[in-house]
């Protein structure tokens, strides 16, 4: 049985309709039609799929081309090859964004070989929609802080509490942790105030990138097991995009001081400190829910505090590292 929390990742094979009406390439419109006629049922049938004598997807032809086409056409001959088909893997959230954007009413489901397995049709998001909203939707949004909406819905405030507070003292020890690592750099903060009119924008940069990068580690797992050769390739990939947003975003920065305040080694400092900070923020979004997953704990619950915390304490350490160094 599919958990509440899961239902929206499953894989769509578990939801498409395997009863559906398949026509052969060599059919011809004539007998197509009398195909249908001998073996449709009640469903509501906008598209009709057509697959050569090994079930491979060959095209889609609408209901409406077929009934005004030649009798004596072949099916090959009238079909729409561009068609838009569901790997049988494909979790039902991307199959839902599928339909959003391509505004088709069905959709065809395949296997690795592209053989026909089943279709899926809009009326399972219409007849769902409302209870997939409300079983995965606000646990989307509250799993990335630490909790689940469905252990606090309906509870009592003291229940919340002990769900909500475990999860928050990850915030307050990397806060307390930071504030003790920041005293310790007194001396360079009071030769250059900027930098403490920085920090927060910093601190910031390092918390959203960290965050996206653990996003887009979760979404992957759900459609694929990690192995190490994926985490290296991954890591190799993900210092390259973060470089790259660390520069733009330091670069930005550092024009933005030297505008304002006119101070080249503060622009220096500030600027690099983003480009290394960027770069390290993204490569603990992904390795923190890489462990979680190799240690089989909740990696959507936990992964949030913990990548948040560790993203704080590294930027507040390569902040004024880098400052120390330089000023």
């Amino acid at each position: 049985m599919v958990r509440d929390s899961d239902y929206y990742y499953q894989p769509i094979s578990n939801l498409m309709r395997s009863a559906y009406i398949s026509l052969d390439c060599e059919m011809t419109v004539g007998d197509a039609l009398e195909y249908i006629r001998k073996h449709s049922g009640d469903d509501q049938i906008v598209y009709y799929y057509v697959t050569d004598m090994d079930n491979v997807l060959k095209g889609v032809i609408p209901t409406r081309r077929l009934l005004t086409s030649d009798l004596d056409k072949k099916l090959e001959d009238v079909i729409d090859r561009r068609i838009k088909f569901i790997p049988q893997e494909a979790a039902l959230m991307d199959v839902w964004e599928m339909f959003i954007f391509h505004k088709y009413l069905a959709l065809p489901v395949v296997d690795n070989e592209k053989h026909l397995v089943g279709v899926v049709d809009v009326s399972l998001f219409t007849d769902n929609i409302s209870d997939i909203l409300e079983r995965n939707r606000p646990d989307d949004v509250f799993e990335t802080i630490g909790f689940r909406y469905s252990q606090i819905r309906n509870a009592s405030a003291l229940r919340v509490f002990r769900y909500r507070f475990p999860w928050l003292t990850a915030t307050i020890i990397s806060g307390v942790v930071s504030a003790i690592m920041v005293s310790r750099f007194e001396l360079v903060l009071a030769q250059s105030i900027i930098l403490a009119f920085f920090l927060t924008l910093v601190l910031g940069l390092g918390e959203s990138v960290s965050m996206q990068s653990m996003t887009v580690t979760i979404q992957a797992f759900r459609n694929m097991r990690p192995t190490v050769r994926w985490y290296i390739r991954s890591i190799l990939k993900e210092l390259q995009s973060a470089f790259m947003l660390g520069l733009a975003s330091g670069l930005l920065v550092f024009l933005a001081i030297i505008i304002w305040q006119r101070t080249m080694l503060s622009a220096v400092v500030i600027g690099g400190s983003i480009i290394l900070t960027i770069t390290v923020s993204c490569l603990i979004g992904l390795t923190i829910p890489s462990v979680l997953h190799l240690l089989k704990l909740d990696l959507k619950i936990a992964s949030g505090p913990l990548t948040l915390a560790l993203a704080d304490l590294f930027t507040i350490i390569i902040y004024f590292s880098v400052a120390s160094f330089i000023l």
